[in-house]
């Protein structure tokens, strides 16, 4: 079984929600995320969002799209993200979701990229400006990556039913319209638009977007399956970056995200 389901089918043997933690690869430099993937790990993530750095990140927020920049001005790169999966799947088998958008994609080709990504360690990939009519006929049938799909508080039923059947690993609820940013409030309608979405998969399904704090991530794993935080830890990269105890200060950080979860 891919590591995304095997991750998914243990957490629900042992009645517990999924922690999902965000970082862009490459941020504060591409030395670091060896380091920071073990440290999330060790603090509960049950699964890590890599995001790939680009240029035009415009479903992030200024944070993401600041550790974007900081990634790319340290030499972050395509290949460099993989060799630090590789080194990564050398002391962890974590599963790795690859955030990104579809320009990286195309410009080393998808059946390249796929294949890369595979063999590398990644388990799925989240494409954020593809829509599921492309990717049906852009997506190499024979991969083995997981399709994580979003979903947003506008989408309708039809667009859901739809964007559930070419999904696979989990579905991932966008909780606010707008970009990535921590907020000091969930926002409303959580419960009906995951009960409709629900209604046409049995994937599971993680919401992100603005959660920040463990209070925040206990509500939301009341109401999902998972709970996905990533500016919240992106924006202490950004203020911890250039300390040797990065590493530490983020699982510092991060474990009272991961236990409000799983106690729930």
């Amino acid at each position: 079984m891919n590591r995304i389901d095997t991750c998914f089918k243990q957490l629900a043997a042992e009645n517990k929600k999924a922690f999902v933690a965000y970082v862009v690869a490459g941020d504060p430099h591409p030395s670091k995320t060896h380091g920071i993937v073990l440290a999330l790990e060790k603090a509960g993530a049950d699964i890590i969002e890599l995001g790939l750095p680009f240029s035009d990140p415009l479903a992030d927020g200024a944070v993401n799209q600041l550790g974007s920049q900081r990634a790319l001005e340290a030499g972050a790169t395509v290949k460099g993200l993989f060799e630090a999966v590789k080194k990564i799947r050398k002391e962890s088998q974590i599963p790795l979701v690859l955030f990104t958008y579809y320009n990286p994609i195309f410009h080393l080709g998808v059946a390249e990229f796929a294949r890369q990504a595979s063999e590398s360690g990644i388990d799925g990939v989240l494409i954020l400006d593809l829509p599921p009519e492309e990717a049906k006929a852009e997506w190499p049938a024979e991969s083995a990556l997981k399709r994580i799909s979003l979903i947003a508080p506008t989408t309708p039923e039809d667009r859901i039913r739809q964007i559930a059947k070419s999904s696979s690993g989990f579905i991932y609820y966008v909780s606010r319209e707008g970009v990535t940013g921590m907020q000091d409030k969930l926002a409303s309608g959580i419960p009906a638009q995951i009960s409709a979405i629900r209604a046409h998969t049995k994937l599971p399904i993680c919401v992100g977007f603005g959660i920040s704090n463990p209070e925040q991530a206990a509500a939301t794993a009341a109401l999902a399956d998972g709970v996905v935080v990533g500016s919240a830890i992106v924006n202490r990269i950004a203020e911890w970056g250039k300390s040797p105890e990065l590493p530490a200060q983020l699982r510092a950080f991060v474990q009272p995200l991961a236990e409000a979860t799983h106690a729930v």
